[in-house]
Protein backbone atom coordinates (compact mmCIF):
# COMPACT_ATOMS: atom_id res chain seq x y z
CA UNK A 1 0.00 0.00 0.00
CA UNK A 2 1.39 3.46 -0.98
CA UNK A 3 1.77 5.84 1.69
CA UNK A 4 -1.12 7.99 3.01
CA UNK A 5 0.11 11.92 2.00
CA UNK A 6 -3.70 13.66 1.67
CA UNK A 7 -5.98 14.72 4.49
CA UNK A 8 -9.59 16.06 4.11
CA UNK A 9 -11.46 18.42 6.19
CA UNK A 10 -15.11 19.27 6.53
CA UNK A 11 -15.56 22.51 7.12
CA UNK A 12 -18.81 23.61 5.73
CA UNK A 13 -21.15 23.98 8.94
CA UNK A 14 -23.15 27.08 9.85
CA UNK A 15 -22.06 26.39 13.85
CA UNK A 16 -25.24 27.35 15.04
CA UNK A 17 -24.19 26.77 18.78
CA UNK A 18 -21.81 29.88 18.61
CA UNK A 19 -24.30 32.39 17.56
CA UNK A 20 -24.07 35.05 17.50
CA UNK A 21 -20.43 35.19 17.08
CA UNK A 22 -20.36 32.93 14.21
CA UNK A 23 -23.40 34.83 12.27
CA UNK A 24 -20.01 36.27 10.09
CA UNK A 25 -17.11 34.18 11.24
CA UNK A 26 -17.03 30.72 10.28
CA UNK A 27 -16.97 28.40 13.65
CA UNK A 28 -13.53 26.93 12.74
CA UNK A 29 -12.17 30.52 12.68
CA UNK A 30 -13.14 31.06 16.36
CA UNK A 31 -9.48 31.31 18.37
CA UNK A 32 -8.08 29.08 20.90
CA UNK A 33 -5.80 31.92 22.77
CA UNK A 34 -4.38 33.00 19.11
CA UNK A 35 -4.94 30.73 16.73
CA UNK A 36 -8.18 30.21 15.06
CA UNK A 37 -9.35 26.43 16.00
CA UNK A 38 -9.03 24.82 12.37
CA UNK A 39 -5.32 25.68 12.39
CA UNK A 40 -4.62 23.42 14.93
CA UNK A 41 -6.36 20.77 13.17
CA UNK A 42 -3.89 21.23 9.80
CA UNK A 43 -1.06 21.58 11.97
CA UNK A 44 -2.26 17.59 13.60
CA UNK A 45 -2.48 16.05 9.95
CA UNK A 46 1.13 17.86 8.97
CA UNK A 47 2.74 16.43 12.22
CA UNK A 48 1.00 13.41 11.05
CA UNK A 49 2.48 13.46 7.56
CA UNK A 50 -0.21 14.58 5.50
CA UNK A 51 0.89 17.17 2.93
CA UNK A 52 -2.23 17.15 0.68
CA UNK A 53 -5.34 19.31 2.30
CA UNK A 54 -8.51 19.17 1.02
CA UNK A 55 -11.21 21.60 3.15
CA UNK A 56 -14.46 20.72 2.09
CA UNK A 57 -16.32 24.48 2.51
CA UNK A 58 -19.88 26.44 2.06
CA UNK A 59 -20.87 30.09 1.88
CA UNK A 60 -19.48 32.48 3.88
CA UNK A 61 -15.79 30.41 4.58
CA UNK A 62 -13.81 32.93 2.88
CA UNK A 63 -12.31 33.71 5.69
CA UNK A 64 -10.79 30.03 6.04
CA UNK A 65 -9.01 30.66 2.73
CA UNK A 66 -7.68 33.99 4.01
CA UNK A 67 -5.96 33.14 6.80
CA UNK A 68 -3.84 30.05 5.04
CA UNK A 69 -3.61 32.59 1.84
CA UNK A 70 -0.25 34.71 2.13
CA UNK A 71 -1.03 38.35 3.58
CA UNK A 72 1.46 40.03 1.71
CA UNK A 73 1.25 43.53 2.98
CA UNK A 74 0.90 41.90 6.61
CA UNK A 75 4.16 40.57 5.91
CA UNK A 76 5.71 43.62 4.46
CA UNK A 77 4.31 45.66 7.68
CA UNK A 78 5.77 42.96 10.24
CA UNK A 79 9.28 43.13 8.59
CA UNK A 80 9.63 46.51 8.93
CA UNK A 81 8.60 46.85 12.45
CA UNK A 82 11.29 44.26 13.01
CA UNK A 83 8.43 42.22 14.83
CA UNK A 84 10.12 38.67 13.96
CA UNK A 85 8.25 36.67 16.46
CA UNK A 86 4.93 37.24 14.53
CA UNK A 87 5.72 37.45 10.96
CA UNK A 88 7.38 33.97 11.77
CA UNK A 89 3.70 32.80 12.54
CA UNK A 90 2.34 34.42 9.74
CA UNK A 91 4.37 33.02 6.92
CA UNK A 92 4.19 29.58 8.74
CA UNK A 93 0.45 29.93 8.19
CA UNK A 94 0.56 30.18 4.78
CA UNK A 95 3.24 27.38 4.53
CA UNK A 96 1.69 24.64 6.63
CA UNK A 97 0.27 22.34 3.78
CA UNK A 98 -0.89 22.20 0.03
CA UNK A 99 -4.29 23.40 1.21
CA UNK A 100 -7.35 22.63 -1.86
CA UNK A 101 -11.16 24.00 -1.57
CA UNK A 102 -13.91 22.49 -2.44
CA UNK A 103 -17.69 23.09 -1.92
CA UNK A 104 -20.13 21.01 -0.73
CA UNK A 105 -23.09 23.00 -2.21
CA UNK A 106 -26.59 21.50 -0.25
CA UNK A 107 -25.60 20.75 3.26
CA UNK A 108 -26.31 17.15 3.13
CA UNK A 109 -24.67 15.52 6.09
CA UNK A 110 -20.94 13.86 6.49
CA UNK A 111 -21.62 11.64 3.91
CA UNK A 112 -22.56 14.26 1.58
CA UNK A 113 -19.24 16.12 1.92
CA UNK A 114 -16.79 13.17 1.93
CA UNK A 115 -18.58 12.26 -1.09
CA UNK A 116 -17.23 15.65 -2.65
CA UNK A 117 -13.51 14.50 -2.05
CA UNK A 118 -13.77 11.31 -4.64
CA UNK A 119 -11.73 13.45 -7.48
CA UNK A 120 -8.75 14.76 -4.80
CA UNK A 121 -8.67 11.10 -3.05
CA UNK A 122 -7.82 9.80 -7.07
CA UNK A 123 -8.35 5.96 -5.57
CA UNK A 124 -6.12 6.45 -2.46
CA UNK A 125 -6.80 6.46 1.24
CA UNK A 126 -7.41 9.28 2.82
CA UNK A 127 -7.66 10.80 6.37
CA UNK A 128 -10.44 12.46 7.32
CA UNK A 129 -10.81 15.65 10.32
CA UNK A 130 -13.66 17.04 11.46
CA UNK A 131 -13.10 20.70 12.35
CA UNK A 132 -14.26 20.54 15.81
CA UNK A 133 -12.61 18.42 17.13
CA UNK A 134 -9.22 19.12 18.35
CA UNK A 135 -6.92 16.38 19.72
CA UNK A 136 -3.81 17.81 22.19
CA UNK A 137 -0.31 17.87 19.82
CA UNK A 138 1.50 15.65 22.36
CA UNK A 139 -0.95 12.79 21.03
CA UNK A 140 -0.27 10.10 18.42
CA UNK A 141 -3.77 9.55 17.41
CA UNK A 142 -4.01 9.80 13.94
CA UNK A 143 -0.09 8.58 13.17
CA UNK A 144 -0.83 5.39 14.72
CA UNK A 145 -4.59 5.41 12.83
CA UNK A 146 -2.31 5.78 9.47
CA UNK A 147 0.25 3.65 10.52
CA UNK A 148 -2.53 0.66 11.19
CA UNK A 149 -4.61 1.70 7.87
CA UNK A 150 -0.85 1.48 5.87
CA UNK A 151 -0.43 -2.24 7.21
CA UNK A 152 -3.58 -3.88 7.08
CA UNK A 153 -4.67 -1.92 4.07
CA UNK A 154 -7.81 -0.75 6.16
CA UNK A 155 -10.19 1.75 7.16
CA UNK A 156 -9.51 2.84 10.38
CA UNK A 157 -11.71 4.67 13.26
CA UNK A 158 -11.17 6.57 16.41
CA UNK A 159 -12.84 5.46 19.43
CA UNK A 160 -13.78 6.90 22.62
CA UNK A 161 -15.41 5.72 25.74
CA UNK A 162 -18.50 7.83 26.79
CA UNK A 163 -20.28 7.42 29.92
CA UNK A 164 -24.00 5.97 29.70
CA UNK A 165 -25.91 9.25 29.45
CA UNK A 166 -24.03 10.76 26.50
CA UNK A 167 -24.35 7.39 24.20
CA UNK A 168 -27.05 9.09 22.37
CA UNK A 169 -24.94 11.76 21.08
CA UNK A 170 -22.63 9.68 19.42
CA UNK A 171 -22.09 7.02 16.39
CA UNK A 172 -21.90 3.96 18.22
CA UNK A 173 -19.93 0.86 17.18
CA UNK A 174 -20.30 -3.31 17.28
CA UNK A 175 -18.01 -5.36 18.36
CA UNK A 176 -17.25 -8.89 19.45
CA UNK A 177 -17.17 -8.45 23.68
CA UNK A 178 -14.49 -10.31 23.77
CA UNK A 179 -12.43 -7.56 21.69
CA UNK A 180 -9.35 -6.59 23.03
CA UNK A 181 -9.80 -2.70 23.51
CA UNK A 182 -5.85 -2.12 23.99
CA UNK A 183 -5.47 -2.60 20.45
CA UNK A 184 -7.18 -2.34 16.95
CA UNK A 185 -10.32 -3.74 16.92
CA UNK A 186 -12.84 -4.94 14.46
CA UNK A 187 -15.51 -3.08 13.98
CA UNK A 188 -18.58 -5.28 12.85
CA UNK A 189 -21.01 -2.38 12.70
CA UNK A 190 -22.26 1.22 13.43
CA UNK A 191 -25.19 2.52 15.01
CA UNK A 192 -26.00 6.34 14.38
CA UNK A 193 -27.15 8.22 18.21
CA UNK A 194 -28.81 5.02 19.47
CA UNK A 195 -30.65 5.18 22.81
CA UNK A 196 -28.85 3.82 25.82
CA UNK A 197 -31.06 0.43 25.56
CA UNK A 198 -30.16 -0.28 21.77
CA UNK A 199 -26.58 1.34 22.04
CA UNK A 200 -24.07 -1.73 20.94
CA UNK A 201 -21.43 -0.64 23.42
CA UNK A 202 -19.84 2.46 24.65
CA UNK A 203 -17.46 3.24 21.96
CA UNK A 204 -18.10 6.40 20.10
CA UNK A 205 -17.16 7.45 17.10
CA UNK A 206 -14.78 10.52 17.23
CA UNK A 207 -13.76 12.98 14.22
CA UNK A 208 -10.76 11.38 13.44
CA UNK A 209 -10.79 8.56 10.21
CA UNK A 210 -8.54 7.22 7.61
CA UNK A 211 -10.46 5.87 5.12
CA UNK A 212 -9.94 3.56 2.21
CA UNK A 213 -11.28 4.59 -1.54
CA UNK A 214 -13.96 2.26 -1.28
CA UNK A 215 -16.00 4.56 1.15
CA UNK A 216 -17.27 6.42 -1.96
CA UNK A 217 -18.61 3.42 -3.56
CA UNK A 218 -20.75 2.52 -0.34
CA UNK A 219 -21.42 5.95 0.14
CA UNK A 220 -23.47 5.75 -3.40
CA UNK A 221 -25.59 3.13 -1.40
CA UNK A 222 -26.60 5.24 1.53
CA UNK A 223 -29.84 6.37 1.28
CA UNK A 224 -30.83 10.28 2.58
CA UNK A 225 -31.97 10.06 6.10
CA UNK A 226 -33.41 13.13 8.77
CA UNK A 227 -33.16 16.12 6.76
CA UNK A 228 -32.00 14.57 3.43
CA UNK A 229 -28.72 13.83 4.77
CA UNK A 230 -26.70 11.22 3.98
CA UNK A 231 -24.72 9.46 6.77
CA UNK A 232 -20.79 8.64 6.70
CA UNK A 233 -21.70 6.36 9.66
CA UNK A 234 -24.26 5.12 7.31
CA UNK A 235 -21.59 3.89 4.78
CA UNK A 236 -19.22 2.36 7.27
CA UNK A 237 -21.98 0.12 8.32
CA UNK A 238 -21.97 -1.04 4.69
CA UNK A 239 -18.58 -1.50 4.74
CA UNK A 240 -17.84 -3.36 8.34
CA UNK A 241 -20.99 -5.29 7.30
CA UNK A 242 -19.09 -6.41 3.83
CA UNK A 243 -15.33 -6.86 4.63
CA UNK A 244 -14.44 -9.06 1.93
CA UNK A 245 -15.76 -6.44 -0.79
CA UNK A 246 -14.73 -3.09 1.08
CA UNK A 247 -11.84 -4.13 3.46
CA UNK A 248 -11.47 -4.23 7.11
CA UNK A 249 -12.80 -1.14 9.44
CA UNK A 250 -10.92 -1.36 12.20
CA UNK A 251 -11.20 0.95 15.46
CA UNK A 252 -8.57 2.51 17.66
CA UNK A 253 -9.40 3.44 21.27
CA UNK A 254 -8.25 6.72 22.60
CA UNK A 255 -7.99 7.82 25.46
CA UNK A 256 -6.26 11.07 25.77
CA UNK A 257 -6.76 14.86 25.81
CA UNK A 258 -8.91 15.79 23.14
CA UNK A 259 -11.56 18.76 22.99
CA UNK A 260 -15.01 19.15 21.47
CA UNK A 261 -14.39 22.66 20.17
CA UNK A 262 -18.17 22.73 18.65
CA UNK A 263 -19.39 22.64 22.38
CA UNK A 264 -19.00 25.76 23.96
CA UNK A 265 -17.86 24.56 27.60
CA UNK A 266 -15.49 21.95 25.67
CA UNK A 267 -14.55 24.99 23.75
CA UNK A 268 -13.56 27.42 27.28
CA UNK A 269 -12.14 23.80 28.39
CA UNK A 270 -9.51 23.91 25.53
CA UNK A 271 -8.63 27.31 26.33
CA UNK A 272 -7.68 26.89 29.37
CA UNK A 273 -5.81 24.17 29.31
CA UNK A 274 -4.27 25.29 25.84
CA UNK A 275 -2.80 28.56 27.30
CA UNK A 276 -1.93 27.22 30.41
CA UNK A 277 0.37 25.51 29.02
CA UNK A 278 2.25 28.04 26.72
CA UNK A 279 5.30 28.60 27.81
CA UNK A 280 5.18 32.68 26.97
CA UNK A 281 1.70 32.98 29.17
CA UNK A 282 1.60 29.63 30.99
CA UNK A 283 2.97 30.97 34.37
CA UNK A 284 0.99 33.96 34.36
CA UNK A 285 -2.23 32.87 33.76
CA UNK A 286 -2.34 29.44 35.63
CA UNK A 287 -1.22 31.78 38.69
CA UNK A 288 -4.57 34.03 37.39
CA UNK A 289 -6.98 30.64 37.50
CA UNK A 290 -6.26 29.60 40.43
CA UNK A 291 -5.98 32.79 42.35
CA UNK A 292 -9.79 33.64 40.34
CA UNK A 293 -11.09 29.79 41.12
CA UNK A 294 -10.84 30.34 44.82
CA UNK A 295 -13.01 33.46 44.67
CA UNK A 296 -15.64 31.70 43.60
Amino acid sequence: MSKITKAVIPVAGLGTRFLPATKAMPKEMLPIVDKPAIQYVVEEAVASGLQHVLMITGRNKNALENHFDRAVELEILLEKKGDASRLNSVKQTSGLADIHYVRQGDPRGLGHAVSKADTFAAGEPFALLLGDDLVHEGESLLADMIALAESQSATVVALMEVPEQEISKYGVVRIDDSADRTSEITINGFVEKPALADAPSNLAVIGRYVLQPSVFKALTHVAPGFGGEIQLTDALEIMASEPEKYGPVLGLVFSGRRFDTGDRLSYLKAIVEIASERDDLGADFSAWVKAFATQL
